[in-house]
């Protein structure tokens, strides 16, 4: 079983070693630092990252062993896809999805999140439409995905919370 141990930092220069696999997940999935799953050809792989990694499309992950690298695919999700003119409508309705933890992918005039008639109705409430698609799924990392803190005895520590 592949083990995909290592995400790859970004890479500035213009020929990056190439991905020789793929694994296509759900936001939910990519969400998880310990995963079992299976690559886009079937090979069966084990995602085994730092807790609280979040992994996000075109990411890279990397078996030492195997000197395998994988890019990382965002699959296809049932999203409800809000959409308002006026830009307070989607601020108030960012703001109360957001207050319900709610992660929350943002367009110029749009805002999506995992689909749910319950969040439909409300959001529909506050005057924006609201249809289904399917679509990759991105929603923002949040204020503190990045902050680090120490713990008083020199370790630094990634604190993530969900969008």
């Amino acid at each position: 079983m592949l083990q995909l141990l290592e995400k790859l930092e970004a890479v500035s220069s213009p020929d990056p070693a190439p991905a020789r696999a793929s694994l296509t997940l759900t936001f939910a999935d990519r969400r998880k630092s310990r995963l079992r799953t299976r690559l886009d050809d079937g090979r069966e792989a084990v995602v085994l990252l730092p807790r609280g990694s979040i992994l996000r499309d075109g990411d890279r992950l990397r078996d030492p062993h195997a000197n395998l690298i994988v890019s990382v695919q965002a699959a296809p999700e049932s999203l409800s896809v809000a959409r308002a003119q006026n830009h307070h409508l989607l601020c108030r309705a960012a703001y109360h999805l957001g207050n319900r933890h709610v992660p929350v992918q943002l367009g110029p005039d749009w805002l999506a999140y995992e689909h749910d008639h319950v969040l439909d109705g409300m959001v529909r409430a506050l005057g924006l439409s609201v249809t289904g698609e399917r679509r990759a799924f991105e929603p923002e990392a949040g204020g503190y995905s990045h902050a680090r803190e120490e713990d008083g005895h020199g370790a630094t520590h990634a604190h993530h919370h969900a969008s």
